[in-house]
């Protein structure tokens, strides 16, 4: 069994990594850490988890992790985890991180999103998570940078047509929803019951965090600087993502046959679902999976293409995809662990 450690395993992510280790076949998680949950069972934060583990949280020791495990997933805010991933890299642990902190290659636009940088030597190693990307850079790295939510949701429904120069780079719009569970497990006011709670609402409009993300993913794709007009809204429900995609064509394609460019793209990714011509994602299909569903439509109309795409944003969003990284980077069957149909209803 392969040793792993869950470096802030206190919230939505972290549960999610603890209950697909718990069952996965080839791991074993030694070592779990919360800086507020300190000394106390994971049961008892997380009671969903009653009578599968007697772990206990640990403070977060660089020692104490490097000491027990051989991979670790850092579970922490941006800022927080480039305070550790130096140092579990310089102990010999592969690390995924979950945070933000190591997605831009350029120091100069994480900083101009995020704060400074305190291990830039370390942004042109890490690789980008996403592995029906980057397979084959993942099985060789020792830091993998795992994606933002919005950003798996977007680059996957539009790097097929940007990889094959179907549309316009100019003309791409993003429109996305998510659950409130990608605020966190925080307590803030915007997440409260009666603040989403039969509400609707656009937030972060022209400078959310995930735009830079977003624009160095398709712009290594399209091989060119890529501008994205991305607005997410947030949904008054737990969890899911759903991404429409608008661009212009640059020749024309019936729907038809999109669907069929993106199923041959699309055909040995186990965890890409193409829907046929006329139907359509819904986030309930994709609940509690690591499937990203994704639906079609030329606009003969306008000379558009509409992709819609729907993800589960804590799991292929968040801890499913880190998981799949780590079976990459073991040497594992990438499916393992992550065979889950989703839940429905």
């Amino acid at each position: 069994m392969i040793k792993v450690a869950i470096v802030g395993a206190s919230g939505y992510t972290g549960v999610e990594l603890l209950r697909l280790l718990l069952n996965h076949p080839q791991v074993e998680i030694t070592c779990v850490t919360s800086r507020q949950n300190a000394g106390t069972p994971i049961s008892s934060v997380f009671p969903s988890l009653m009578g599968r583990s007697d772990l206990v949280f640990d403070p977060v020791d660089v020692d104490l992790i490097t000491a027990r495990a051989e991979l670790v997933f850092t579970a922490l805010p941006h800022k927080a985890a480039m305070e550790v991933v130096p140092d579990l890299l310089r102990a010999g642990c592969k690390v995924v991180d979950l945070s933000a902190d190591y997605r831009l290659r350029d120091a100069a636009t994480y900083e101009l999103w995020y704060q400074p940088h305190t291990s830039v030597e370390l942004l042109s190693e890490a690789v980008y998570g996403l592995p029906e990307l980057y397979r084959s850079q993942i099985r060789g790295a020792r830091l993998v940078a795992n994606p933002g939510c919005y950003p798996t949701s977007v680059v996957l429904a539009l790097a097929p047509l940007i990889e094959q120069n179907k549309v316009f780079l100019s003309s791409l719009i993003i429109d996305s929803k998510s659950g409130t569970s990608g605020a966190g497990r925080s307590a803030r006011v915007g997440s409260l019951f009666c603040e989403v709670n039969e509400g609707f609402k656009a937030y972060g409009v022209g400078n959310h965090r995930h735009t830079p993300e977003i624009e160095q993913t398709l712009a290594a794709l399209a091989g060119e600087p890529v501008a994205v007009s991305f607005t997410p809204h947030l949904l008054p429900v737990n969890r899911g993502i759903l991404s429409t995609c608008y661009a212009g064509l640059s020749d024309p394609l019936s729907t038809e046959a999109l669907v069929a460019f993106y199923r041959e793209r699309y055909a040995d990714e186990p965890f890409v679902r193409i829907h046929p011509a006329g139907e359509w994602p819904n986030v309930t299909y994709v609940r509690g999976s690591n499937y990203c569903n994704i639906g079609l439509f030329s606009d003969a109309r306008t000379g558009r293409v509409i992709v819609v795409s729907v993800i589960d944003n804590l799991l292929k969003g968040a801890s499913s995809q880190a998981v799949q990284n780590m079976n990459l980077m073991l040497g594992l069957e990438e499916t393992c662990g992550l065979g889950d149909l989703p839940l429905f209803p």
